[in-house]
């Protein structure tokens, strides 16, 4: 194989578990060199695009031609994937991105510091005290939003400076704003600065996300508007009602409030302690990775990730003054200090980091689980031998189920799991001979009864564990045989109840219940439910068989020996009657096939 084809079967690995959530994904250089950063609603989907096909497009073909490794960012929404990559691309500009030469700002809505404060929407930030929220992709959405609160709250729109000083000389005089009922007049003192700032107040909990009592109070607009038969009006509250609705208040991935920070996360395992940093600068993440650290002796979750955030900060020559950690660690550092934020803007970076290392974290598992297959069955087999308590490991377990329709033509399956994983061809079927009538105890001896005898006689390995679909009745059903047999301290036999999930051993008579997420319950289950779809596919199949035979049998001249040389051509009456004439007769001659056709088309024949 190939470099080139070496290193594409790797990335194609690493997009198999890419996570199918929202994101940022950033392609390397063998240089270890952003070359492309992009977002995604789906990141596994989106990232797969490009390597599941071959590209037209000449520029897309060389950059998937010079990927050599692949890192992701998981984000809360679309709407914060597209500000991340927006981030990412300003800092690092990819050489395959299109460059943003006019380093255009996502819009905001800011409350400006002053005595009586305007509400507008900048693409500039400034430090000044002012409240800014956001940022927004989307224009409309701010003038909605603006327009919304505008509606609600009769606040100024002017610029003029309204210092208390300044508007007790009486410079200014109310304007057509306020003849129209827009503004309340501030400026001539006709609104108590209380008043105001109670409206500002109420405006702030809208641009949070408070947004309740506005929808209510619109939908009652456009209500009114539609039984006015106003329906050009209703429509248009009816769209800002849309986009309301779908407004997310805050971003985690841009913040105003949040100055230089870098954010430190944990995770561990026996092996391994992860450590995810975030890089905040001027409120935006610009930087994302994580470092994993080798455990040698028993070391703290403390000890791990005051290594990491040294080891990170030297590497990136981190000079933050403040960094966010999920728990206090014994370390300090010059004129840096520590915070385990709790809640707000804060703690959503955090949570944002921990998610981002869990997500690394099961990643890693994965790819170990895929390069060492043998290890991780042979970590399940150890796992089912201590959860269930037997004295050797389950290498090879069989199931058994009965299936009947109210003692009708009953039948029995066997399904047999190697190494815990389907050995179809080992599977075996049973037609019960020797009981009459829906009598499970006695058709599970049977069954059980014939297959180990012939193991036995015929020198066989009997499996380490075998289970019995059914509760107490069937699994001593199981043991009378086991013993008659001899072979009852040769293997362990389990019962596994289908209600509660119950693991039922002989002689106890309190139940084993594993946990709903334990691998040897799945196991146990796929088993059971392998057996049952063997067992019944079986029946079915047995019971249209024997219609067939029959419905054929009714045509003189046709015996045994046509009818199953039909049966193995045509496996159906529908498929044997929509077949020509010629067809059947070239299975069973002219003469037969006259009678077989005349007999299923008689109802043709009689038009």
């Amino acid at each position: 194989m190939t470099i080139e084809n070496t290193t594409l079967s790797k990335l194609k690995e690493i997009v198999h578990l890419l996570p199918e959530l929202p994101g940022v994904y950033q392609y390397f250089n063998s240089e270890d060199k952003i070359i492309y950063v992009g977002k995604a609603r789906n990141l596994r989907k989106r990232v797969n695009s490009y390597f599941s096909k071959v590209h037209e497009n000449r520029k897309t073909a060389i950059l998937v031609k010079n990927i050599s490794s692949i890192k992701h960012i998981v984000v809360d929404s679309e709407e914060d994937a597209l500000l991340l990559e927006n981030n990412l691309i300003k800092k690092y500009q990819p050489r395959y991105n299109v460059l943003l030469k006019d380093d255009k700002s996502f819009p905001w809505i800011c409350i400006k510091n002053e005595n009586y404060p305007r509400i507008f929407f900048t693409r500039n930030v400034i430090r000044d005290g002012s409240s800014y929220f956001g940022p927004y992709t989307s224009i409309p959405m701010v003038r909605t939003i603006l327009d919304v609160i505008r509606r609600l709250f009769p606040i100024r729109t002017c610029n003029l400076n309204l210092a208390e000083n300044i508007i007790s000389k009486g410079k200014y005089k109310v304007c057509l704003e306020f003849q129209i009922g827009n503004c309340k007049g501030p400026c001539e003192r006709l609104q108590s600065h209380g008043d105001y700032l109670e409206s500002i107040n109420q405006a702030k909990e809208i641009l949070k996300g408070n947004l309740t009592t506005v929808v209510s109070y619109l939908k009652e607009l456009m209500n009114q508007s539609a039984n006015q038969y106003k329906f050009e009006e209703a429509e248009i509250l009816k769209n800002k009602i849309s986009i309301l609705e779908t407004y997310k208040s805050k971003s985690t991935i841009v913040s105003a409030l949040i100055s230089n920070i870098d954010v430190f996360s944990f995770d561990e395992d026996e092996s391994y302690g992860y450590v995810n940093f975030l890089r905040v600068v001027d409120g935006a993440i610009v930087q994302a990775h994580t470092l994993e650290i080798k455990k040698r002796l028993d070391e703290s979750k403390e000890e791990l990730l005051s290594l990491g955030i040294i080891e990170i900060r030297l590497k990136f020559l981190l000079i933050s003054k403040e960094i966010l950690i999920p728990f206090p660690i014994d370390i300090q550092l010059k004129d840096v200090k520590f915070t385990v934020p709790q809640i707000g803007d804060k703690r959503k970076l955090l949570e944002l980091s921990e998610r981002n290392v869990k997500f690394y974290k099961l990643d890693k598992n994965k790819q170990l689980s895929l390069k060492a297959p043998q290890s991780r069955t042979n970590q399940l087999m150890e796992q089912m031998q201590k959860d269930l308590r037997l004295s050797e490991i389950p290498i090879r377990i069989e199931c058994f189920d009965n299936s009947n329709i109210q003692g009708a033509q009953p039948v029995a399956a066997c399904v047999v799991f190697i190494n815990g994983k389907p050995a179809k061809s080992e599977y075996r079927h049973f037609n019960i001979k020797t009981v009459e009538g829906p009598n499970d105890f006695a058709s599970m001896e049977e069954i059980l009864y014939r297959r180990y005898s012939r193991i036995i006689s015929d020198n066989e390995k009997l499996p380490q564990l075998i289970v019995i679909d059914g509760g107490k009745g069937q699994l001593s059903a199981a043991i009378k045989i086991m013993e008659q047999l001899g072979i009852r301290g040769s293997v362990a036999v389990i019962g596994i109840a289908k209600k509660l999930e119950e693991i039922i051993y002989p002689d106890d008579p309190i139940p084993l219940y594993l946990d709903k997420n334990s691998a040897t319950l799945r196991v146990l289950q796929q088993l059971r439910n392998e057996a049952h779809r063997f067992g019944i596919t079986f029946h079915r199949n047995k019971r249209s068989n024997e219609f067939i035979v029959n419905e054929l049998s009714n045509i003189n001249g046709v015996g045994d020996k046509t009818i199953e040389v039909l049966m193995r051509k045509f496996k159906s009456i529908k498929r044997l009657r929509s077949s020509t004439k010629i067809e059947i007769a070239d299975e069973i001659g002219v003469s037969r096939a006259e009678k077989v056709w005349n007999y299923l088309n008689k109802d043709l024949n009689n038009l």
